[in-house]
């Protein structure tokens, strides 16, 4: 293995399936940078079948130090949109062209080539044709969506006419800065237009940010919502529930909190760990509800740092102060002396000192995601389910990261659950300055 690197550039990208046995790229120093040119996510990639995980995303780096059993906290430093423009809206699948999942195994109608290579032949949604036989392969459809155009200051998009949209799907490629290495099909060839004028306020984040799961996993699918799509499949990705449980990294979150500023804590189940990212969106709300957002390229800045003996089962976010619920927000100076206040009256000794920390949690439903959630929580702080229950009640909040199932179970942990963790610098660091 060649000399570990200080910064990496990252512009290349995977079919779309997560595999340990895959070359990474690195090694990367403990400490070091990730300089990452994302390709956008979704929809592009659902419309490229020769992609057969429904996202494009870059090649996993190998990380000096990271071995399985221990986790890597992945600082985002910056995260810049470079796309133009983009198109997005609620997907509906085409039954008879996949093979179970129409994410993951595109089967073309024509001459049933599976993960056939593809053509663009003009615009509209009938565009995407098989490069043997010409058929229309295309797995989805709009059923309502929107082509949107960004503010030069990065600020707002607009929502495009039908004229302005096929304009823009006419050079799909250059208006999406797709990047030179993808092979994504650009989905403002589909030039939808169903909302007009509509101004959305941009703040980008990262919608795939994590670690190589330990089996191949096609990428969308690294998490318990689409990963349980796995399950008794009919094609050649088809898992258990064990294994599911076992092998996932749930890299795959569409937690719109996941940007600039924040902190992802993410388990290690390969040597290296693997760090890849993509799916970069230009706005969401909680819930990502109509499937889809505003896909875009862009570049990102990362920070790694291995955090040895720390044995996570899933992703611990540390967001932006300003994105904590409110119930979880660090204490202010005078908040803290009104409660010592108090334990002086009840003589019960010295409140907790405590932090936020969110846990990400999935599942096949949100319910099933929280207990998830609350589990990790549980598991790492060694203490009883029902503890956490009252912790994120009081203190926190459960906020969802995508339907059908992610959240994050957020709630403030005392200093000695995180000290025995090997979390309180890290955390502390993050929060510190923040307790005026």
């Amino acid at each position: 293995m060649s000399a570990a690197k200080e910064t990496l550039l990252v512009n290349e990208y995977v079919n779309g399936v997560l595999d340990p046995e895959l070359d990474m790229l690195g090694p990367l120093k403990d400490g070091g940078h990730i300089i990452a040119h994302t390709a956008p996510g979704c929809w592009g990639p659902m419309i490229t079948p020769c992609i057969r995980g429904g996202h494009e995303v870059t090649r996993p780096v190998y990380v000096e130090g990271a071995e399985p059993g221990d986790a890597i906290a992945i600082r985002i430093k910056t995260i810049e949109v470079t796309s133009l423009a983009t198109s997005s809206g609620n997907d509906q699948p085409v039954e008879g062209r996949f093979l179970g999942d129409p994410f993951i195994a595109v089967k073309c109608p024509g001459c049933d080539t599976l993960y056939p290579d593809t053509v663009i032949q003009g615009t509209g949604d009938e565009a995407i044709r098989c490069a043997n036989c010409g058929e229309n392969v295309t797995p989805f459809v709009f059923t309502n969506g929107y082509t949107m155009f960004f503010g030069e200051n990065g600020d707002v998009g607009v929502t495009l006419s039908k004229e302005a949209a096929e304009t823009i799907a006419q050079d799909g490629r250059t208006y999406m800065k797709t990047p030179e290495n993808s092979v994504q099909n650009p989905i403002a060839t589909f030039a939808p237009h169903d909302l007009v004028g509509t101004i959305a306020r941009m703040r980008p984040f990262l919608g795939q940010l994590g670690t190589t799961p330990s089996r191949p996993i096609p990428d969308s699918h690294n998490a318990g919502d689409f990963g349980s799509f796995l399950i008794d499949a009919p094609h050649e990705y088809v898992s258990t529930q064990e294994e599911l449980d076992e092998h996932r990294t749930d890299g795959h979150m569409d937690i719109s909190r996941v940007r600039a500023g924040a902190i992802l804590l993410c388990p290690v189940k390969v040597p290296g760990g693997g760090i890849y990212l993509g799916d970069m969106h230009a706005m969401q709300g909680d819930g990502e509800i109509a499937g889809h957002t505003a896909d875009v390229a862009g570049v990102s800045h990362l920070q790694v740092h291995v955090l040895k003996g720390v044995k996570l089962d899933g992703p611990v976010l540390l967001p932006n102060t300003e994105d904590l619920p409110y119930t979880a927000k660090p204490f202010t100076r005078a908040e803290k002396e009104a409660a010592k206040k108090i334990a002086e009256r009840w003589n019960i000794g010295e409140p907790e000192e405590s932090l936020p920390v969110s846990f990400i949690g999935t599942g096949p439903t949100l319910n099933a995601a929280t207990d998830n959630g609350m589990q990790r929580a549980a598991d790492l702080f060694g203490v009883p389910v029902p503890e956490i229950l009252n912790r994120a009640t009081i203190t926190g909040s459960i906020e969802i990261g995508r339907h059908p199932g992610v959240v994050t179970v957020t709630f403030l942990a005392p200093r000695h659950y995180l000290e025995k963790a090997g979390l309180y610098e890290l955390v502390d660091n993050q929060y510190r300055e923040r307790e005026e």
